[in-house]
């Protein structure tokens, strides 16, 4: 049996109601859990990006991609390894400030971290990390150890591949030369 690798989905459909649904149902039949998932607009007017990552062998992930590359709102639909994109995440760390306060190892933990302080008052403060998953979560568990957390959150990822160009881009450039032949 193939090792499972994380892969990162990038999928852009025109802005439809129901188009997330019929994208994760791909996923659900398939009976791979989606680890992490973004939606936003993208670059293109009209046009969304999904950020999906999964577990899965590389064959079951090629099917995947096809299966969810047939949908009629689905402009494209990639998938990629690690290397092939510029990946980032953002972590959210809600810190009790009387801890924080009498016990100044917690301070340099965030600032050897980079994490970046947002807000400070009476009850809380407030920690913002942007990076890679294991940063973020590193950071959580390091500062798990001292009780302090009352509130954390991550992101899903956003990526943009190394290429100059999305796939989407020459896609539809492809398709408008078509259209115009």
């Amino acid at each position: 049996m193939e090792e499972k690798t994380l892969y990162t989905l990038l999928v852009y459909s025109e802005n439809i109601a129901g188009i997330l649904n019929q994208i994760t149902a791909v996923f659900t039949r398939r009976q791979v859990n989606i680890e992490s998932l973004n939606v936003s607009a993208s670059s293109i007017p009209g046009v969304h990006k999904y950020t999906i990552t999964a577990y899965s062998d590389e064959d079951q992930i090629i099917k995947i991609t096809k299966q969810i590359e047939k949908k009629i709102d689905v402009v494209k639909a990639s998938y990629y390894t690690d290397d092939q994109l510029f990946i980032r995440e953002v972590g959210l760390y809600k810190l009790s400030t009387p801890i924080v306060l009498e016990n100044p190892e917690i301070s340099r933990i965030i600032r050897r971290a980079d994490g970046n302080v947002m807000e400070v008052n009476p009850t809380y403060v407030t920690v913002m990390l942007g990076g890679m998953t294991e940063e973020i979560t590193n950071l959580f568990f390091a500062l798990d150890k001292y009780k302090c957390v009352l509130q954390y959150t991550r992101s899903g990822r956003v990526a943009v591949t190394r290429s100059t160009v999305e796939q989407v881009t020459d896609f539809l450039e492809q398709q408008e030369a078509k259209r115009k032949a």
